[in-house]
């Protein structure tokens, strides 16, 4: 067998190495949503995505491999509007590919619940391939796409004036196509940030007090500057 490396970035989570042209990491909870989601998507010809290989002589799921960049440490990042169309397009392409199937269920798609430049592959500068479907579940995708927003433009985190961080919000809203659809985004990323300070109440104490105080700035400036964000346009 091939050398293990343990991989980081979009595949931070423990025990996740890269063997040859696989990734294998242990079953989590949402293995077999996520086998028959990759494999659905193949199935479909979105390549945008790990293939599926099974499972290896220890148990570990394998996933191929996806050649490119993956960041680690996104908070002070501003991206281009290249980046961000780029973004919005390749997570418009995952919806699609899901509209209308039964991994769907009562949701319009499935939402990969954790849409970040963290989780995507990119090459040349862009995001080419989302990775890290451990979230994923049917949903809306106006909720996925909220999060996006929140976390590729660094709501709150970076200092750009809040006019052009409404410009880039309308810019990466038209590239998704949900043009004209501003205040309901802007209400999904206060939803996603909600259900952000759901999740980090659970974490472990040395944690979770950083987290909040994070997620805390992020939401006054959301707040601060909601009613000019959903008005802006590219």
């Amino acid at each position: 067998m091939s050398e293990e490396l343990e991989l980081t970035g979009g595949w931070s989570t423990s025990s996740v190495v890269r063997v040859g042209n696989t990734v294998r990491r242990p079953s989590r909870e949402n293995a077999a949503f996520v086998r028959d989601l990759l494999r659905h998507l193949i199935e479909v010809g979105f390549d945008s995505a790990p293939q599926y290989l099974g499972v290896d002589d220890e148990g570990r799921e394998m996933f191929g491999f996806v050649e490119g960049d993956v960041p680690e440490n996104c908070h002070d990042a501003v991206w281009s509007d290249t980046q961000l169309e780029a973004a919005a397009r390749l997570l418009r392409r995952f919806h699609y590919a899901t509209t209308e199937t039964p991994l769907g269920g009562r949701g319009e798609v499935v939402c990969h619940n954790d849409f970040g430049p963290w989780n995507c592959v990119w090459k040349d500068g862009l995001p080419v391939a989302i990775i890290d479907f451990d979230r994923a579940a049917p949903g809306d995708r106006l909720d996925d796409l909220g999060y996006a927003l929140w976390k590729f433009l660094n709501l709150g985190l970076i200092d750009l004036d809040p006019r052009e961080q409404g410009r880039r919000f309308g810019a990466m809203i038209d590239a998704y196509g949900a043009s004209g659809r501003g205040p309901e985004l802007v209400a999904a990323v206060e939803r996603a940030q909600e259900r952000m300070r759901q999740l980090v109440r659970t974490f472990p104490e040395e944690g979770r007090a950083p987290a909040l105080s994070l997620l805390r700035r992020e939401r006054d400036w959301l707040t601060a500057h909601a009613e000019s964000l959903a008005a802006q346009r590219p």
